[in-house]
């Protein structure tokens, strides 16, 4: 698991995807995203400028991330 300390009221999940190194590129975290094996909160995530809270938790390449 990954615990990411959010810093301001949001983050985009792809940049969050970023931020936690899944993925290496904006690139890579639209391709991750927009073909479904993104969760956030145990529902698939099609929207890469989806904000991210904390309290979410985000499942990717079975990689829990909880932001806290």
């Amino acid at each position: 698991m990954i615990e990411f300390t959010l810093e301001g009221d949001y983050i985009k999940l792809d940049q969050l995807l970023k931020a936690v190194s899944i993925a290496d590129s904006g690139g890579q975290a639209k391709h991750l995203i927009v073909t479904g094996m993104v969760k956030v909160n145990g529902t698939v995530a099609t929207e890469r400028g989806k904000k991210i809270r904390q309290g979410d938790e985000v499942l990717c390449d079975r990689q829990l991330i909880r932001v806290i």
